[in-house]
């Protein structure tokens, strides 16, 4: 049992409360029985989730929209676990969603962990939705400055000379100056 999936066993143990089909998720290695899991009625979330993170950790890519789902939640530890899935399952579908939900701005407060995602990925998509997610991020009054900062991050980590004049623009943000230097100094040429 990997790190990331010991913790999330350690996690949903509490919320499973005892549930037999807790410890038969966590011991399976029947796909067919975990899928059904994501496709029957009334399942509980962490039973969801814990078939939905083990099918994407076996790359299995029936797990992909609950996983998505997931990585929009509003626990972060469910995002945690949900990213973690999704960059094993390897779908290509991927980037392109973690692009939509980095860059909803009815969503920002929960874009924390789909920016970090794209900034993993190292997608062809990645770089132009953490460019846009920031350039927003950056007006004045905007709350969201963990995001920010994860794109910031992110772009820094890509070395994508098109975050150039936006991580410029970061420079003044009092939360982001530091990681923007840090980020232009990873770009080409510096």
């Amino acid at each position: 049992m990997d790190e990331e999936f010991r913790s999330l066993v350690d996690r949903l143990e509490p919320e499973a409360a005892g549930a037999p089909l807790y410890g038969r998720l966590v011991a399976t290695e029947d796909a067919e029985e975990l899928a059904r899991v994501l496709t029957e009625p009334r399942q509980p979330l962490w039973a969801r989730e814990t078939a939905a993170f083990r099918l994407g950790c076996a790359g299995d890519r029936r797990a992909f929209e609950p996983l998505v789902l997931l990585l929009n939640h509003r626990d972060a530890e469910r995002c945690v676990s949900a990213a973690h899935a999704l960059v094993r399952l390897g779908d290509p579908r991927t980037p392109r969603a973690a692009a939509a939900l980095a860059t909803n701005s009815l969503r920002t407060a929960y874009a924390l962990h789909p920016v970090r995602l794209l900034a993993a990925l190292r997608a062809p998509e990645s770089a132009p939705a953490l460019i846009a997610t920031l350039q927003r991020l950056l007006a004045p009054g905007e709350p969201h400055w963990r995001v920010a900062l994860a794109c910031v991050e992110g772009l820094g980590h890509l070395a994508d000379d098109r975050a150039r004049a936006v991580l410029t623009a970061a420079l003044a943000h009092p939360r982001l100056g530091g990681a923007a230097a840090e980020a232009l100094g990873r770009l080409p040429g510096e």
